[in-house]
């Protein structure tokens, strides 16, 4: 399980890992032992060298959306193994880079007027509260803002598209991978 950031969610963090001749390797796999397919993983302990995988020399901050941390930090294997817990090794310096990562894009991100941010705020504490306490009452709100969005949402998605706004300038107004940007108005402009 990577980094998260409420808000932020197709900008899972991750410690990335380089070789030593500076490259990021592919995933690893590992053989089942039966059948065709094999697990496969991009967690850096698994980049310790052992049964023919990679060796990494040193970790940086990375995310789903693409960006890599410049700032690398060297892997002390010996310290890994001598800990036998990849859990208590330091990856702090990765971590800040990617929070600052995520400080960029959240500064990007176009800002809700705050008579719209404080009644939302107060509206997700209040369905909670609710979903906890009295779960019908919950289901029907969610309904009526179902309506809500689907009006709002499609009316925005089809002017977005009119105006042909570049995906990149809905990604980093959204705060949002270009990817999930393009869904995102697809289903907004075609909510029914």
């Amino acid at each position: 399980m990577g980094w998260e950031r409420e808000g932020f969610e197709s900008h899972e963090g991750t410690v990335g890992v380089l070789v030593a001749d500076g490259s990021e390797p592919g995933p690893v796999a590992f053989d089942m032992g039966s059948g065709s397919s094999f697990y496969e993983s991009t967690s850096w302990w698994h980049y310790n060298g052992t049964m023919r995988r990679p060796t990494a020399t040193s970790m940086r901050g990375r995310c789903a959306c693409g960006w890599r941390g410049e700032k690398t930090f060297p892997i002390d294997w010996e310290q890994v193994r001598r800990d036998d817990d990849p859990d208590v090794y330091d990856t702090s310096g990765p971590y800040e880079d990617w929070a600052a990562h995520m400080d960029q894009v959240a500064a990007r991100q176009v800002s809700l007027p705050e008579d719209v941010a404080g009644p939302l705020r107060q509206l997700r504490e209040r369905l909670d509260e609710l979903v906890d306490g009295e779960p019908l009452v919950a289901l029907r709100a969610v309904g009526e803002l179902e309506e809500v969005i689907t009006s709002s949402g499609r009316y925005a998605a089809r002017l977005i598209s009119l105006e042909d706004t570049p995906v990149s300038e809905v990604a980093e107004a959204l705060g949002v991978t270009e990817k999930v940007a393009r869904s995102r108005l697809s289903r907004y402009e075609f909510l029914r």
